[in-house]
């Protein structure tokens, strides 16, 4: 049985446990003649818990830990004379997989039995076929271990689903009886029911927690195997970035490095003024008319896909960049440069700035206002004075969220300013960032364990570090404002 069919079942079980376990509270309730603990519903909410979430959590353990175990035996009956020279047992595996699942297909459709399976043995050209009729091409005879792993792996996986819907049916059932037989005017089904939402609340709190660990445990060991094959004095000091997949590559941080933050400064000081003074204007001194039309008017550039300001740079900006500025002056002859993807990148960061800002802005108490006026303070005054110094902590989160908006841009990059690695300061030369380089070395063609694909994630734990240390020097900047402020 599929596991959504299992997952309707469970739920479906908890739906009628839900109203057994009420109607068992109003009736133990007259036939003993005691007032109920908790309101009727909670008892229909405790046997539909107990009936739902252990069923539950046991198939999605299972779901995990059976693939492991079935792939890790199967993978063991494979000798090492059906591998090819220079790939890796994973690659066969895959092929495992998709004849597998092309024996299942053939299976459903009904074009095969069970004792035709179990007489193939050597010759494949009719399973060949029949597996063509289902989307399963293959290509020269496949070896008869490889075969014989895909008829186990099969048998496996499908032993495997059916004592897990034993498993979970019989779980689910067992628990609904147990839980409704428990039912009783002095059960606690309350507290019950509450202790489950405050162990979902805590399960939710930790899923950034662990969403973060993970991110940076899979980056750390796959760094860690990188700088096994290249030297990490190289990669973080050389000046030269030039992978070749071929051996005698240089692979230094330094120019993508410098690439990232150019164009991050260019984009940050475009959005930086414009958004602050936008947010400014509207909190401050625009009508409440005015307001309503530009706040949501200006926050459409923030809905616009990145792809589109990235055929903006391409067709627009660039080339007007180069044919009335760059060229002229004799700065260069390219419409990809990092002046072009920071003025675009910029424009699609001043939503982030001033909504954000706006909203800080409007948040400081009206009294300081008022008491700002009361001491004879203009308008313009009062904002320098008092409200923004009341509102940095929220501006700098504001120009913090839009700086990591801006290093982790790669398509206004790619199509504004290019791919070229290299150290510079004329703002009209292509250059490119960290961001970009990391699709680049993850796609295409290429040995996922040399050393030219592992930089990627050298590179993402370098962005990831880095962007940390901004939010810790921000923080601490904030910090100490407060201090002082409140």
């Amino acid at each position: 049985m599929s596991t959504g069919y299992i997952t309707l079942i469970v739920l479906g079980l908890c739906g009628l446990g839900f109203f057994l376990g009420r109607a068992r509270a109003y009736a133990t309730s007259k036939t003993t003649g005691k007032k109920l603990h908790s309101l009727p519903n909670y008892y229909g909410q405790a046997v539909a818990l107990y009936t739902a979430v252990p069923a539950l959590l046991l198939m999605l353990a299972w779901l995990f830990l059976q693939p492991l175990m079935i792939e890790g035996r199967v993978a063991g009956m494979i000798p090492d004379s059906v591998i090819p020279e220079g790939g890796a047992k994973s690659l066969v595996m895959a092929d495992v997989r998709r004849i597998a699942g092309g024996l299942d297909a053939l299976m459903a459709a009904g074009e095969m039995s069970e004792d035709d399976l179990g007489a193939m043995r050597a010759d494949f050209t009719d399973i060949r076929n029949r597996l063509g009729t289902v989307g399963v091409a293959l290509g020269s005879d496949v070896p008869v271990p490889v075969f014989e792993a895909a008829k186990e792996l099969r048998k496996s996986q499908n032993a495997g689903n059916f004592l897990m819907t034993l498993a979970v049916l019989g779980l689910s059932l067992g628990l609904l009886v147990w839980s409704w037989s428990r039912v009783h005017p002095d059960q606690r089904a309350r507290n019950a029911s509450e202790t489950f939402v405050l162990a979902l609340l805590i399960g939710a709190s930790l899923v950034a927690i662990l969403t973060t660990a993970g991110i940076v445990a899979s980056l750390l060991f796959e760094t860690i195997n990188f700088f096994k094959m290249y030297p990490a004095r190289d990669f973080f000091f050389s000046t030269v970035w030039n992978p070749q997949f071929r051996g005698g590559s240089d692979l230094g941080i330094l120019p993508l490095l410098w690439g990232t933050l150019y164009v991050s400064f260019l984009a940050l000081l475009v959005a930086v003024p414009l958004g602050l003074m936008i947010a400014i204007y509207l909190a401050e001194y625009a009508s409440k008319p005015l307001r309503a039309f530009a706040k949501p008017a200006i926050e459409v550039l923030a809905g616009i896909p990145t792809i589109v300001y990235g055929l903006f740079a391409l067709i627009t900006v660039g080339p007007f960049l180069r044919d009335y500025i760059a060229s002229p002056l004799g700065l260069g002859t390219s419409s990809s440069s990092v002046l072009t993807a920071g003025l675009v990148m910029g424009i699609m960061l001043i939503p982030f700035v001033s909504s954000l800002s706006d909203d800080i802005i409007n948040a400081v108490p009206q009294s300081m206002r008022d008491g700002s006026y009361g001491l004879g303070a203009t308008k313009s005054e009062t904002i320098k004075q008092v409200i923004l110094p009341a509102a940095l902590p929220g501006v700098v989160g504001a120009i913090l969220l839009a700086a990591s908006r801006a290093i982790g841009e790669t398509m206004i990059v790619v199509m504004g300013a290019g791919a070229a690695a290299k150290l510079g300061l004329n703002p009209f030369e292509a250059m490119t960032t960290i961001t970009v380089k990391i699709v680049s070395q993850l796609t295409g063609d290429t040995e996922f364990a040399s050393p030219e694909t592992l930089v990627a994630f050298a590179l993402g734990l370098t962005l990831f570090v880095f962007t940390l240390g901004l939010n810790v020097i921000a923080l601490v900047i904030v910090r100490k404002y407060r201090e002082q402020y409140e």
